[in-house]
């Protein structure tokens, strides 16, 4: 399974992709919205699930991520990871999650990477709606979630934890019409 733009590869998560993994997991200007910054040991077992769904393993009932690597076509350069957690069963529902370096940042890429993702998750898996959670504060997200279309459908007030403040997490939605 591959996704393509005008700019833009979204492929499966290769083992190959382990540095480009590790980078974003370890990047603080990554990870302030996304939660702590873990051991590298923490991070391989991640990978390492997230490879498996990767390799032709991953469907829809299994209530798993699907992770994709986005790539530069022009240069083939990985610039980051998007993809969703299923919740296929029984809510026929996922959540979406992108992750970019800094370096890419701004360029309309996240946009152009979700939309690719979003059609394909509703009109090719099928789910009823998909959900995105984004840390109260995190103006760039929520700004992108509302161009996408999704809909702001609350606000749960000290959810989470960031390098040990409790935060608050916007919930948006998206159904498919």
């Amino acid at each position: 399974m591959q996704l393509t733009t005008e700019r833009l590869t979204l492929r499966p998560i290769l083992n190959t992709d382990w540095p480009l993994w590790l980078e974003l997991h370890q990047q603080p200007d990554v990870m302030r919205f996304v939660g702590e910054i873990t051991d590298e040991a923490t991070l391989r077992e991640k990978f390492n699930r997230g490879l498996s769904a990767g390799l032709g393993q991953w469907h829809k009932e299994d209530n798993t991520w699907l992770t994709l690597v986005i790539e530069e076509t022009a240069t083939a350069t990985p610039i980051g990871l998007h993809g969703f957690l299923s919740m296929w069963t029984p809510f026929q529902q996922a959540e979406l999650g992108f992750m970019l370096s800094p370096e890419f940042q701004g360029k309309g890429y996240a946009f152009e990477a979700s939309r690719a993702v979003i059609d394909f998750a509703l009109y090719q898996c099928n789910y009823h709606k998909l959900i995105a959670t984004v840390t109260q504060g995190n103006h760039a997200s929520h700004h992108l979630l509302k161009k996408l279309g999704f809909e702001l459908e609350g606000t749960l007030k000290h959810n989470f934890q960031i390098n040990g403040k409790w935060v608050n997490d916007e919930k948006f939605g998206l159904l498919r019409i």
